[in-house]
């Protein structure tokens, strides 16, 4: 599976954004998928997951609420909806897959768990 991020850029404080993660594979339908993120000097961190069907998500406590993670099977993609931005969401998000979860409800939120990466895109939130 082959992950293209994109939708990044500079935003100002209290505004939106949504992020697309473009994959690539046969199996992506089946597959549970992860954003994460990287701000600057920090270690990288899981942000949302969503199951291969789109039932079941789960999110960080720092973005539950203002984030919405989504899912296309059929466009091969997955989105990241951004409200209510803050300064601290300011990072570099990356997508990843998770076989693990294969066909299941199971959520995965370590890092170490997915399988594939996306390049990363870049968000700058301004105050």
């Amino acid at each position: 599976v082959q992950l293209q991020a994109s939708g990044g850029g500079l935003v100002q404080a209290g505004g939106s954004l949504r992020l697309s993660c473009a994959a690539s594979g046969r199996t992506f339908s089946g597959y549970a998928m992860g954003w994460f993120r990287q701000g600057p000097g920090k270690e990288r961190e899981f942000v949302a997951v969503i199951n291969w069907s789109g039932g079941s998500t789960a999110y960080a406590d720092s973005v539950r609420g203002r984030f919405t993670i989504s899912r296309d099977n059929a466009k091969n993609t997955v989105y990241l909806q951004m409200g209510s931005l803050k300064p601290e969401d300011t990072a570099v998000y990356y997508c990843a897959a998770n076989s693990r979860a294969l066909y299941t409800g199971s959520l995965y939120r370590p890092a170490s768990s997915y399988d594939y990466w996306g390049q990363g895109t870049l968000v700058t939130v301004s105050s």
